[in-house]
This record gives structure tokens, C-alpha cells and sequence, in this order.
């Protein structure tokens, strides 16, 4: 009984401390509006990188370390040579000793207006023959460096709309902002078809993904943007929802189908359909549908029209028809628990994990004492995975789980830390996933790494008004992300797409030359 009581004062105290830290944000931003200064901001913690291995000399050694500089002429060319001679006369006897060379670098920025004069010609039949335009054109009143130079500046330096057409008018470039939205919108399909063919690359890659989401207003509503992605590629796709039948939606990589098979009677089995529901399922003799509409009508023809039976019959046929990918066989997700992303092998964030115990709010000495404890043996523990990571053996293997058993079954004088203990030790299947899976990574700092895109965006534009112009953050944010995660220039890549040279190959084929030694570990 005093047990029970002392829990339920340490939760009433936790929640009177964090209703104290809503108070105080709540009068930061009363504040803002006031014109007044708000709380100062701490810098987030550092012990994730704390747990990589130091390099012998400090940062200030490596800066400062003696080594050649380089030469930062050796990889530039000269447009344009001028010969400059002195200004006062020479003295008779003067002789020339050769130039000392000064680079500078400059950039030009000027219109050009290029009219092309298409002949046109009779022919004795009656008809006639008018030259064509360039490839790249095609009707455009705009050239390819000019629209590669929107699309740059609009999704690589997030310059806004109206700033961007303010630009080019400066420039002596003629164009009306509903121009500058076409071509920020209109005639992408190839380059959507890309970014839909990335996701079916990306999948076969490396056997594993990160993902995760956030929030993207769409009409004046809000939306949802997922995020899937590992070390080689970035894909986004927008919705209006955010649950597993959206994510299994996803990782179809495009297939529209929906597929009852072994693997989606399984997955209801394990998700409790009730026996009536999964044997109508098991013995129709229709196992493939097309489209929404077709498995929706099936499920109104068998009967099953209770919202939470349609749930989970709906998300075991959406991992049947994901299953036919070979691929996705051996697919391991990771994620911050979220539980739209609890399908397949499913591996947890170690970063997210640990800030559940670093969310705890301290009662007094003790508490605080046994969470910074936890909390260092909790990194301690996550630096020794990542060595596991390079050096994988099943010594170590045991020797972890053994260890992970210990830290998160121990007790301390904090019972919110012990409940949060408890609760992650139920997890340890997903945060140990690792173990079995070496190549994978034990966090998801690249998914929130690139999610920040859409984030400043969403502060900056607010939302989307057209479902093309979503349509073209996904692709163009997909497409930029992918191509800095492989040393591609994007500023080239548009040149190339928007030309039609397609000199530089498809990202998806790029992405699978580049995993492929990293899929053979």
C-alpha cells in the first residue's frame, strides 16, 4: 500500500511539473507576441556522439596539424587570361621576369534571348514542313538553364515563390508568377516516374529502412508526409492520414493491389480477426484485387463491415501484396515506435528509447542521482553495440543480451524510472534487432535528418494549395535528398532531366550500384 501510494504521488508530481513546463512555453510565446524576450535555448545533447570512437589528436590538432595546404587554384578553370602591365613607366633596362598569377572568380548573371526561326516549306502536295525546336523545349518559351535554374532555387534554396519572381524580373527575364508556378508544377512526369521508381530501388538496396513522419498542411487541412529512406535514398510520399494501411500502402512501391496469401492470413491470425471473419477470408476463391474498390466491395460481399474487422483485414492484404517483393522478405524497419511502422522485422530507435528515461522529471536528489545512472549506463551500453556493429561475434552477442536484461530489469528508488525501465524491457526484441541484423543502424537520425526539409518548408510556405504541387515537394525532395546521399549534383541532375540529355542514370539503378557491397554484408 505505501508502495502504491508513493507511485501515485510521484505521478501527480510528474504531471504538476509538466503542466508547470506548458505554463511557462505558454508565456514564452505570450510573450513574443508581446515583443519581449522568451526563455533562452539549450543546446540538444551530444552523447550520441559522444559514443563514437575519439581519433588521437583533438579537434584543434587536426585543424591545426601542419599538414600541405591545398591549392585552392589547382581545381578551377580559367575562362579568360588578362594581361595586366604596370602603371608607371619602365625604367630603361627593365626586363620581363614572366606574370605572378592572380585568380579571381566571378560569376555572370545576364539575359538571354534566343529567337528561333523555324523554316517552313511548301511541298508540291500542298502540305507543309516546319522545322522543330530543340530537345529540352518542347513549346517552352523559357530554356532548360532557366527552368533548371527555378526549379534550383525553389527547392534547393527554398527561395520562396514570390521572392524568386521578384529575382527574375530584376534579371530582365518577363514572366508572370502564374508562369513561374507552372513551371515549378506542370510537365514533371518523368521526373515522377523517377521518384516512384527510387522507392522499388531503395527497398532492394540494403534490407533495411528508417522511416518516420510529420505533419504537411494540404488546402488548408492537415496532411501527413512519411518518410522511407537508408544511407543511399530519400523517398517522401504525402497523404491525408498517417496509420499502418497508409505505410503498408507505401511499401507496395507503386502496386495498387491488395493480395490475400499465407503471409495475410497470418497477419490477421496474429492481429485476432475473430475465426468467422479470417475463414470467410481463407476460402474465397478470389485472392487478387486490383484496386481500393474492388477489396472494398469484397468486404461488403463477405459480410465484414465492422470498422476494426476492415482494419486488419485490410492491412494483412496490403502485406500480402507488398510480400510478392522478394525484397521486402528479408526488409528490416526501424523506427521511433510509432505503430504504423510495426510491420515486418521492426528494430526500435535507441536514441528515442533513451529519451524517455532523459523526459523523466527528477522529485528530488535521489531521483535525479538514478537517472543520470541509468542514462550513462544506458550509452554505455549503446556504445558497446556499435562496436558490435563493426566486429559482430556471438560471444559479444550473448554477452549483450545478458546485459540488456540486467540494466533494464534493475531497481531504483524512482518508480516512474522503473515503470519506464519495465516498458522498454518489453521491447527488447526490437531494440536488440541489431544482433541479429549487424548492417542495420540502431537509430533514425538520417529520417529526421531529412524530415527538417519538410519541416522549414511547412514553417516557411505553410502548405500545399494543389494536389500537383504536392505531388512536386514529394518528387523534387525525394530527388534532391537522393542525389546529396550519392554525390550527385542536383544542380546537373536538372540540367540533365529538364534537357533531355539523361547522361546521368536513373538514381534508382545508381542507388543499387552503390548498395550493392553493403547489401553482400
Amino acid at each position: 500500500m505505501v508502495k502504491g501510494l508513493i507511485g501515485i504521488i510521484e505521478q501527480l508530481s510528474d504531471t504538476v511539473e509538466r503542466q508547470q513546463e506548458e505554463i511557462t512555453l505558454l508565456k514564452d510565446e505570450i510573450n513574443v507576441l508581446k515583443g519581449q524576450k522568451k526563455r533562452p535555448k539549450f543546446k540538444p545533447s551530444k552523447l550520441d556522439t559522444n559514443t563514437d570512437e575519439k581519433s588521437d589528436q583533438g579537434s584543434t590538432d587536426n585543424k591545426r596539424s601542419g599538414s600541405t595546404k591545398r591549392s585552392k587554384n589547382q581545381t578551377l578553370t580559367i575562362h579568360q587570361d588578362n594581361i595586366v602591365q604596370p602603371e608607371q613607366p619602365l625604367p630603361i633596362g627593365a626586363r620581363f621576369k614572366g606574370y605572378r598569377d592572380f585568380v579571381v572568380q566571378e560569376l555572370e548573371i545576364q539575359s538571354c534571348n534566343v529567337r528561333y526561326r523555324l523554316a517552313c516549306y511548301l511541298l508540291p502536295d500542298g502540305s507543309t514542313v516546319t522545322a522543330t525546336l530543340p530537345n529540352g523545349l518542347a513549346g517552352q518559351h523559357f530554356g532548360t538553364r532557366l527552368r533548371s535554374y527555378i526549379l534550383y532555387q525553389y527547392h534547393q534554396c527554398q527561395v520562396t515563390q514570390p521572392l524568386l519572381l521578384e529575382q527574375l524580373r530584376e534579371w530582365g527575364i518577363d514572366i508572370s508568377s502564374g508562369q513561374l508556378n507552372r513551371l515549378l508544377t506542370e510537365n514533371h512526369d518523368d521526373l515522377h516516374e523517377e521518384k516512384a521508381e527510387l522507392l522499388a530501388a531503395g527497398l532492394q538496396s540494403t534490407g533495411y529502412i528508417t522511416t518516420d513522419d510529420t505533419g504537411a498542411r494540404h488546402q488548408g487541412k492537415n496532411g501527413f508526409v512519411t518518410h522511407i529512406g537508408n544511407e543511399w535514398f530519400t523517398w517522401f510520399q504525402s497523404s491525408d492520414r498517417k496509420n499502418r494501411i497508409n505505410f503498408l500502402s507505401l511499401l507496395r512501391a507503386g502496386n495498387k493491389g491488395y493480395q490475400v496469401n499465407t503471409c495475410a492470413l497470418n497477419y490477421m491470425a496474429t492481429n485476432k480477426l475473430p475465426a468467422p471473419q479470417l475463414a470467410l477470408l481463407a476460402n474465397t476463391p478470389v485472392t487478387n484485387f486490383g484496386c481500393e474498390e474492388e477489396w472494398s466491395a469484397h468486404l461488403v460481399q463477405l459480410g465484414i463491415v465492422v470498422k476494426r474487422h476492415i482494419q486488419i483485414a485490410t492491412e494483412g492484404a496490403l502485406l500480402g501484396c507488398a510480400s510478392e517483393n522478394e525484397a521486402l522478405g528479408k526488409l528490416a524497419v526501424i523506427s521511433d515506435g510509432a505503430g504504423q511502422f510495426k510491420v515486418l522485422q521492426h528494430g526500435l530507435c535507441w536514441v528515442h528509447a533513451e529519451r524517455l528515461v532523459h523526459k523523466l522529471i527528477p522529485l528530488n536528489e535521489g531521483h535525479r542521482e538514478d537517472i543520470a545512472q541509468v542514462r550513462d549506463e544506458i550509452w554505455s551500453f549503446y556504445k558497446e553495440l556499435k562496436e558490435y556493429k563493426k566486429q559482430p561475434c556471438d560471444t559479444k552477442k550473448s554477452a549483450l543480451s545478458k546485459e540488456f536484461d540486467r540494466l533494464f530489469t534493475q531497481k531504483t528508488r524512482y518508480e516512474l524510472l522503473n515503470q519506464q525501465l519495465k516498458r522498454l524491457n518489453k521491447l527488447k526484441s526490437s531494440l536488440l534487432l541489431v544482433l541479429e541484423r549487424p548492417e542495420i543502424p540502431i537509430h533514425t537520425n538520417g529520417s529526421e535528418n531529412d524530415l527538417r526539409e519538410q519541416v522549414k518548408r511547412r514553417k516557411v510556405s505553410g502548405g500545399t494549395r494543389s494536389d500537383l504541387g504536392r505531388q512536386c515537394r514529394d518528387t523534387f525532395s525525394s530527388l534532391k535528398k537522393t542525389c546529396r546521399k550519392l554525390g550527385v549534383s542536383f544542380w546537373k541532375y536538372l540540367n540533365d532531366r529538364i534537357s533531355q540529355s539523361n547522361v546521368i542514370p536513373s538514381l534508382g539503378s545508381l542507388v543499387l550500384q552503390k548498395a550493392h557491397p553493403a547489401s553482400a554484408y
